[in-house]
């Protein structure tokens, strides 16, 4: 009998997007191939503290703490009741904003030498700061909003100076959040001191952006010698939303229409994939990601951001688009878990040629 692969499904974190969080890795857990992995619920409760759990929950009464040996020959997870310790083969970091995808948990996996599904440490940490990220997005020739940035240490510009630069109405957002959260549209003055002090509650470095008029898009992206983008899904806003908040996301059950795929011409989609996977590239992405974008009237296409651990929830476009590529619930989470894997072999041969090459 084959034996199974130990698998580590990690959610949670001490970010404000916990919640969201449990509600991708219940779905996980719930489609994953139990015939081939065995798998581990890890939750990091809001303190980041860790814990063993036996379903997918965040109840303190149902977990049981965890020590970690970071040894990096043997690491392994010790229950502290009875100080038995079990080690997982792999890790499926499901862990949304602050903490899980900046970088943080990749750089612990790493250091434990346990291969992870996703984005590197590198990958992972451009691609959470809206500012580099951009940076590197305009270097490489990818179209983006007009923008300013603003540290919350420093001398704050006027909003006429600000407005001078990237024009009115703007957005105003944390530069390391995602879904949505801190963000805000500006017309006014007013609006953007009041924008500004909400987003600061989240961040250190604030990105400002013109308001881009037009259809709000998403790309599934996965892969990595030869990453395949899907077609891309629509966002529309419903009610009296001007703007994809964390509220129409994931409050607001009447606020957003998806349609999946978008009513887009050949020509556009693959105009949208290509841009994409550019995209994809130049962030230095692994396995997985969604690449958000603006399609305007005239058909100019703008990047808005890269989410490199998107939504497994009901309503995340990120699986919904992968089952335009035929690719079903349980077969993408099996095949990112594979893709994992085997890039860990191949980063496992490059260090044994290094090494032998130094002896």
């Amino acid at each position: 009998m084959t034996q199974k692969t130990k698998l580590a499904l990690v959610y949670g974190g001490r970010s404000v997007e916990h919640d969201v969080s449990v509600i991708s890795a219940r779905n996980i857990f719930e489609h994953i191939d139990t015939s081939r992995f065995d798998v581990f619920l890890l939750w990091l409760d809001k303190s980041g503290k860790w814990f063993l759990m036996p379903d997918v929950d965040k109840s303190f009464d149902k977990g049981r703490p965890l020590h970690i040996n970071l040894d990096a020959k043997n690491p392994t997870f010790i229950i502290q009741s009875d100080r038995s310790a079990f080690s997982i083969d792999v890790a499926f970091i499901i862990l949304h904003g602050t903490d899980g995808e900046d970088g943080s948990i990749q750089g612990f996996f790493k250091l434990m030498q346990i291969p992870f599904v996703g984005s590197g440490v590198l990958g992972s940490a451009i691609s959470m700061d809206k500012i580099i990220a951009k940076k590197l997005m305009l270097q490489a020739g990818i179209p983006t909003a007009k923008y300013a940035f603003v540290y919350k240490h420093e001398n704050i510009p006027s909003f006429t100076m600000i407005s001078d630069r990237v024009g009115t109405p703007m957005i105003v957002k944390p530069a390391n959040q995602g879904s949505s959260v801190g963000i805000s549209k500006v017309i006014s003055e007013d609006d953007y001191h009041t924008a500004l002090k909400e987003a600061f509650k989240y961040d250190e470095s604030v990105l400002i952006e013109e308001f881009i008029i037009g259809r709000e898009l998403e790309c599934s992206v996965i892969g990595n010698k030869e990453p395949l983008a899907s077609p891309p899904g629509e966002v529309e806003l419903k009610k009296d939303y001007t703007i994809y908040s964390f509220d129409a996301k994931y409050v607001d059950g009447e606020a957003t229409l998806l349609h999946i795929p978008a009513e887009l011409d050949d020509d556009t989609v693959e105009k949208i994939k290509s841009v994409c996977l550019k995209v994809y590239n130049v962030l230095c992405c692994k396995e997985f990601a969604r690449v958000d974008l603006f399609l305007k009237k005239n058909g100019e296409i703008v990047v808005n951001e890269v989410n490199t651990l998107p939504g497994f929830t009901n309503i995340s476009m990120f699986p919904k688009l992968c089952g335009l590529m035929g690719i079903s619930y349980p077969d993408l989470i099996t095949q990112l878990i594979d893709m994992a894997l085997e890039r860990n072999q191949e980063i496992k041969k490059l260090e044994t040629y290094f090494i032998s090459g130094l002896s």
